[in-house]
């Protein structure tokens, strides 16, 4: 089967589900998006489970089968399998709801077999909150709470179910798909999930064509195992898929928090399609700046795209007295402006954070506003200043207009590497990019070429009008600037011309200026005689 062929049945069965979910009256309501995401999930999970036991042992393909084996058989089998996929037992499966989807009550059935899986892997599958509180992999009632028509409950879980049962997939050749597939199909999912709604916690999908960027040049050509990788802004996890995906998802541990309850139960689904469950337990969903869940650890590679304006200041004095606050916002905190609260910088705590959590071979990788690579004064320029007094920099890249079709805000990329102490690669990739529509909005897109070409000029000389490779010191000696643009050389073209030539444009120019003196003479006159006739009365 085609990579499109497949891709196309699940985008398929992501719309049908959205359907069954409009005709019970949740048309865009926030319990669709539970209901349709939860019900992929459930739907992936036991394909993956049977596909996992098939590996182990060709003789078990079905309910029935897995329903011969006794107690201790099944719990060698789940050793087996161990974090690869959830452990369900054999009356969980979608054949077994399906064959009884006629069964009076059977919503109630369904949201007590997702209640069941969500308890008997609790200790692998849950995200922590700050507090220690454990966001369990399905919620307890998901018909029940969702659907306020109590005679929609049976309905809507019979389709459900119905749907599911019908919409075949092979497995295998999705799994050998692997991240190019799972990151298409998620973004498709969550694509009316995740835009920016308002409020205080509005998220920003960070597009793939900057993660990817950002992914190959902090991992390079380099083959790291067994390092950590975190985000404390984490969203829905497009950066951390792919620099797992480009480090290999059995090298690296993942590591995370974000405010948003929503980001982190998207983040845990996006783990678990990439082949990432062993590092669920390290999700937190809660605030990074006042209840940094993992301050103690020092990590190897960190990428983070953090949210740039944002009222903190119900905060402002717990941040101002947590342990070591002078170590970690070195910096200082951004001021309280008296108007427009909402507009308060929080990037520069996150990438003070992100500064203070790298290890001492620590890399990183931080979406920021363009205004942060050339700021005369302030936080900005001290942080600045201690990425290049500190030889930590390795780089800055300065992206195309409009990259986020949500935001007109520029931005740019910084790269930090804690082990650089040669050169420093500034790349203005501001031109480059196609400009599309994407509903009311504008957007840019890049090239896979063009990311590439970002990505090599990390690894090449400098590029004309692109890139310039330079030392710490003459970043120093141009006030910490970090645009790539004010290092390239002014170039003054010469044209040769004949004396003729030259004497011709002369008399051109001097016929010019004649004639607006004399335009200036005739103005003056009239602007005289006019202040004359000035009267009193």
């Amino acid at each position: 089967m085609e990579h499109t062929d497949f891709s196309n049945k699940a985008k398929q069965l992501i719309d049908d589900l959205k359907g069954i979910c409009a005709s019970a009256g949740l048309g865009g309501d926030a319990n669709e998006y539970k209901i349709v995401t939860q019900s992929f999930l459930y739907k992936f999970l036991n394909d993956k489970f049977l596909h996992e036991v098939g590996k182990l042992d060709q003789s078990l393909k079905t309910y029935e089968d897995l329903k011969k084996l006794d107690s201790d058989k099944y719990d060698l089998l789940m050793i087996k399998i161990g974090t690869k996929t959830a452990h369900l037992k054999p009356e969980h499966l979608l054949e077994n709801l399906f064959s009884r989807s006629n069964d009076g009550g059977f919503a109630k059935l369904l949201d007590n077999t997702l209640n069941d899986i969500a308890v008997d892997n609790s200790d692998v599958f849950s995200v922590h909150t700050a507090g220690n509180t454990e966001i369990r992999l399905f919620e307890e009632e998901l018909i029940a709470d969702a659907i306020n028509d109590k005679s929609q409950h049976d309905v809507t879980a019979r389709k459900i179910i119905n749907k599911l049962a019908n919409s075949k997939f092979e497995l295998d050749e999705i799994l050998n798909a692997g991240f190019d597939f799972f990151s298409t199909l998620f973004e498709y999912m969550i694509k009316d999930y995740n835009k920016d709604g308002g409020g205080k916690y509005a998220e920003y999908y960070t597009p793939h064509s900057i993660a990817k960027i950002m992914a190959e040049i902090l991992v390079g050509d380099e083959q790291p195992a067994n390092v950590t990788v975190y985000d404390p802004a984490a969203g829905s996890g497009t950066l951390l898929m792919n620099i797992a995906h480009e480090i290999g998802q059995d090298k690296c541990s993942i590591y995370s928090q974000d405010m948003s309850q929503k980001s982190s139960n998207l983040l845990r689904l996006n783990l678990i399609m990439n082949g990432l469950s062993h590092s669920i337990d390290n999700i937190v969903q809660g605030n990074t700046i006042t209840e940094p869940r993992h301050i103690a650890k020092k990590f190897d590679y960190i990428v983070s795209n953090p949210p740039f304006k944002l009222d903190f200041s119900d905060d402002y004095d717990i941040v101002s007295n947590l342990p070591n606050v002078s170590e970690r916002f070195f910096a200082g905190i951004p001021n309280i402006p008296k108007k427009d609260k909402d507009k308060m910088a929080i990037y520069l705590l996150f990438i003070q954070h992100i500064i203070f959590s790298l290890s001492d071979t620590g890399r990183a990788a931080v979406v920021v506003p363009t205004g942060f690579i050339t700021a005369q004064n302030g936080i900005e320029k001290l942080i600045r200043q201690k990425l290049i007094d500190s030889k930590w920099l390795k780089g800055a890249v300065s992206m195309p207009p409009n990259i986020f079709a949500t935001t007109g805000t520029s931005v740019s990329v910084i790269f930090i590497d804690k082990t650089n102490t040669g050169k420093v690669v500034l790349v203005d990739a501001s031109k480059l990019g196609t400009k599309i529509k994407d509903g009311k909005n504008q957007k840019t897109l890049l090239s896979r070429d063009e990311e590439k070409q970002i990505s090599k000029a990390f690894i090449s000389d400098q590029i004309e009008d692109f890139s310039v490779v330079l030392n710490y010191e003459e970043i120093a000696r141009k006030n910490y600037s970090f645009s790539a643009g004010q290092y390239f050389d002014i170039k003054i073209k010469h044209v040769p011309i004949t004396a003729e030539e030259f004497q011709l444009q002369i008399t051109k120019h001097q016929n010019s200026l004649d004639k607006l003196f004399k335009q200036s003479k005739t103005l003056e006159d009239e602007i005289a005689d006019n202040y004359e006739k000035l009267k009193y009365e």
